[in-house]
């Protein structure tokens, strides 16, 4: 809450609490002053028991004094009142008088009260009452003893008499002669004797509470001093706290020394007495007087704030820090701790080499191996403990290493290894350079940590103790360059020596020690891990690279369909699936495969190879790709079957993807399907790209759908582009914006050879460091000039297989192929009668001259030939037999209209050369 009305409500409801905690705060106090736990508490109790006591002991003074002064007076007014009225002049008369009741009853009532006496009886000498304060007692026996009054003597006594316990008198009452004529007793009651205490008592215990009332204010005002003056810790708190203080004092290790304002040590602690060796009557001392060093001296008795100052006492160094004592309202002076860093620093010291080598070590394993690559993870080694821990460092692997392979080189003998890795503070040392093999004897570091698997420390170079037998020249220059010491290390990993690592000094001073040769180890040790994980890593990736490329074609058959180019590169994690194919087809035509396998490694390759066998298989029997894509998917299905039953009844899903493309240079007609497989690009001749609406279909091995056909017309010089997903997606960006990259790097420069686009295109979308696989394959279309192709319609009449004989032999000798006519119409007479007795019309021949002679009969019938062995009696089935033995090569294909017979002859050698 803010403003003014929101800081008055707080401060009103802070007010109000405040009231409402004093009286609690008050009654609590009152409750720990009247209880017996606190000193002020005990203290009020006894002044209470003693209170107690000297009330008690007034009042039983004062009731034995007032019982005694009582008793004593009323004995002195019983006697006198007695005496005064038995001398009496009238009372002998009185008493001889016939009714001395009425006489004497007036008179002793009156006079009773005015001599402030109970009772006045007056007696014959036989104790009968003649008068008495109750009327009803007169005539009745003198209750008390009388036989010593008749005697003459005054007998003074206490009695239980008519008016309750009395002091009574009792007088003789004499007569002329002397003698005893009667009795007077006076007395007074007990309770109008004790009623002067009972006068007296309450200003006793009037005094006693006020001395009470007295004692609880001086001690709740003592309370209070005391509490503030203790900060509200009872006793049994300050004993407690005075104990641990002195304690602790005492125990620490570290000096504590309390100064006053006048710079006289007040207190010290045994640490500080032991780290100062002050004197045994230290305290009370000024600071400048106790033998301390004068800095030191000067800076207690000035009483300024330190904060780890580092004073000299006789041979330690001690942090002083020095804070006054009256910044809370304490006393004047300061208080000063001391600590002794000498250990300290030289434990600080040690913590600090070692805090260096954890940070070494873990920049290391940072710095050191960030790529898969032997020879660069050996040069990240050389550069990483230089200039840090050595001047110079020098790799030396062993030839397998590099090559991937297992380390085979035998632990005896001279050790062949290549220097792989030099870095260093200067670039002119005189070491072997860089990629020389070299052959380290025995006697040198290096030949025998290799030999032995141990460290070898040459702490003085320039004792020539044995290593300069390696090459003395070179030694002698590595000696005047400044190099003093040197370390080899063998880079183990995994029981297996890999190489030697050698570190160099020249500019550091100091040679390698034992803590050096440990740090050494351990560097090299997570090096050689690092180095035989990418060995590891080159030999699976070779094996993987070398199946891949075996698997792909290595070079491409020959046609004259189209001019293609292709690049394939793997992904940079491994291998992948991807492939290609360029297969040529019966009739000139030629088959474009792109397919991509998801997934990388052996088990990718593995499968890649296994389709584009299949593919190969597949495309012999002329299938068109729709056909074909359909077989490959049951194959990819069975393939998820028997691994499945192989893994034990998991499914795994073999995803991949094909485009499968037919081209025909006759017809210009390019008839293509794809199965989960991105769309073509085709790069018109005026330059102009577009993407081919295929027909979608699943990826291969899902099943379920058809695949579909698509049909282009591509004019002579289109640019057919077909790749795989990994060139245009990547980690850096998605499908659509590599599609728009792929249209620009296509859409320039339509005079561009196949070679030219595939650097084109690989220039604007390779990735510095590509995640997948990438195969782009690029076909420029050519077409079968009218020149190199005949063709006939052929009458279903047999009549007519003779002038087809004598136009295909015309034909032939316009092509100087007059070697091949025979063959050539024997081949066609037996195709084309065939076609009239057992198919259909329409009947077509095709001749086409390219790099063989093709011979296509084509009809209406989906019937095809079957080749048979004619028995001897068999007048027919003899013809397709002829066909096969002149004939290279020959098949059938069908068509939407019919089916195609098919024939390749090999052309003469001057034909091939023309």
């Amino acid at each position: 809450m803010a403003g003014p009305f929101g800081r008055s409500w707080v401060s009103s409801v802070r007010s109000s609490l405040a009231a409402r905690r004093r009286p609690s705060r008050r009654r609590e106090r009152a409750r720990s002053v009247l209880s017996g736990r606190t000193v002020a508490g005990q203290v009020f109790i006894l002044q209470v028991v003693l209170v107690v006591l000297l009330v008690a002991g007034a009042v039983v003074a004062l009731v034995l004094q007032s019982r005694s002064d009582s008793d004593r007076e009323a004995r002195h007014r019983s006697v006198a009142v007695a005496e005064a009225f038995a001398r009496s002049p009238e009372l002998e008369e009185v008493l001889s008088g016939p009714d001395p009741s009425a006489v004497l009853q007036p008179i002793t009532e009156q006079t009773r009260r005015a001599a402030g006496v109970d009772f006045i009886v007056v007696m014959d000498t036989k104790g009968i009452r003649y008068t008495h304060p109750l009327p009803d007692r007169i005539g009745k026996r003198f209750v008390g003893t009388i036989e010593p009054s008749l005697a003459g003597r005054v007998l003074v006594e206490s009695v239980d008499g008519p008016l309750g316990e009395e002091v009574q008198a009792v007088v003789p009452v004499r007569g002329e002669n002397g003698k005893v004529v009667g009795l007077v007793s006076a007395g007074l009651k007990v309770a109008n004797v004790t009623g002067q205490l009972n006068r007296h008592l309450p200003v006793i215990l009037g005094s006693g509470a006020a001395a009470l009332a007295l004692g609880a204010v001086s001690t709740a005002l003592i309370t209070r001093r005391l509490r503030r003056q203790t900060h509200g810790l009872d006793p049994a708190e300050m004993f407690r706290m005075y104990e641990h203080h002195d304690a602790v004092l005492h125990a620490v290790r570290e000096g504590v020394l309390i100064v006053g304002g006048d710079g006289r040590l007040v207190l010290a602690n045994d640490e500080a007495r032991r780290l100062l060796d002050l004197p045994p009557d230290a305290e009370g001392r000024h600071a400048n007087d106790l033998g301390l060093d004068p800095r030191t001296a000067q800076l207690l008795a000035s009483g300024r704030v330190a904060s780890d100052e580092v004073h000299l006492s006789g041979d330690r160094l001690l942090a002083v820090n020095l804070r006054p004592t009256d910044v809370a309202g304490g006393p004047p002076g300061s208080v000063a701790t001391l600590r002794d860093t000498t250990e300290l620093r030289a434990l600080s010291g040690r913590a600090d080499v070692a805090r260096k080598r954890l940070k070494l070590l873990y920049d290391a394993g940072v710095r050191i191996g960030t790529t898969l690559d032997v020879a660069r993870t050996a040069e990240e080694l050389a550069e990483f403990a230089v200039p840090r821990f050595a001047d110079y460092v020098t790799i030396d692997l062993t030839e397998p290493v590099l090559r991937g392979e297992e380390s085979m080189a035998p632990r005896s003998g001279p050790h062949p290894m290549r220097r792989t890795a030099l870095s260093g503070i200067r670039d002119d040392p005189p070491f072997y350079p860089l990629g020389q093999l070299i052959t380290f004897v025995p006697s040198t570091p290096q030949g025998a940590g290799f030999a032995t698997g141990q460290t070898v420390v040459e702490a003085d170079m320039t004792a020539f103790s044995g290593w300069q037998t390696q090459d003395p020249s070179r030694a002698r220059k590595i000696v005047e360059f400044g190099i003093h010491s040197m370390m080899a290390v063998p880079l183990r990993a995994r029981g297996d020596i890999l190489g030697m690592a050698t570190f160099w000094r020249s500019v550091k001073p100091d040679p390698f020690d034992e803590e050096d040769l440990s740090l050494a180890e351990e560097l090299t040790a997570r090096a050689a891990l690092c180095i035989d994980n990418a060995r590891r890593y080159t030999r699976e990736h070779t094996m993987a690279v070398t199946l891949q490329r075996s698997l792909l074609p290595r070079i491409l058959p020959e046609q004259s369909a189209l001019d293609v180019a292709y690049r394939y590169l793997p992904a940079q994690a491994g291998v992948g699936g991807d492939w290609f194919d360029v297969i040529p087809l019966p009739g000139a035509r030629v088959a474009l495969v792109v397919g991509d396998v998801v997934g990388h490694g052996l088990h990718a390759a593995a499968t890649m190879g296994r389709l584009r066998t299949a593919v190969h298989n597949f495309s012999t029997l002329d299938l068109p790709p729709d056909e074909l894509l359909w077989h490959l998917d049951e194959l990819v299905a069975r393939i998820d079957q028997g691994e499945a039953s192989h893994d034990g009844g998991t499914v795994p899903i073999t995803g991949a993807t094909c485009l499968y493309a037919i081209y025909d240079p006759g017809s210009q007609r390019c008839t293509m399907a794809r199965a989960g497989h991105p769309e073509p690009a085709v790069v018109h001749p005026d330059g102009s790209v577009e993407f081919t609406e295929l027909p979608t279909s699943p990826p291969l091995g899902l099943g379920g759908l058809p695949f579909e056909t698509a049909e282009l017309q591509l004019p002579e010089g289109s640019r057919l582009v077909l790749y795989t997903d990994g060139l245009v997606e990547n980690r850096d960006r998605d499908f659509d914006e590599g599609l728009t990259l792929l249209h620009r790097a296509l859409e320039t420069h339509p005079d561009r050879t196949p070679e030219e686009t595939c650097e084109a295109v690989l220039d604007v979308l390779m990735p510095e460091r590509p995640s997948d696989d990438i195969a782009l394959l690029v076909a420029r279309t050519r077409v079968l000039k009218g020149a190199r192709v005949a063709q006939w319609d052929v009458p279903s009449d047999p009549s007519a297989v003779a002038r087809v004989r004598a136009a295909v032999a015309e034909k032939l000798d316009e092509w100087d192929l007059g070697d091949v006519a025979f063959t050539t119409e024997l081949i066609i007479s037996e195709l084309i009668t065939n076609a009239i007795r057992y198919a259909s019309a329409p009947i077509r021949l095709r001749l086409v001259r390219d790099r063989t002679l093709i011979c296509e009969v084509s009809d209406g019938s989906s019937t095809s030939p079957h080749l048979r062995r004619a028995a001897t009696t068999d007048e027919g089935g003899r013809g397709l037999f002829l066909v096969a033995q002149f004939a290279e090569r020959w098949g059938t294909r069908y068509t939407a209209e019919g089916k195609v017979i098919w024939t390749e002859q090999p052309l003469p050698q001057s034909a091939v050369n023309a």
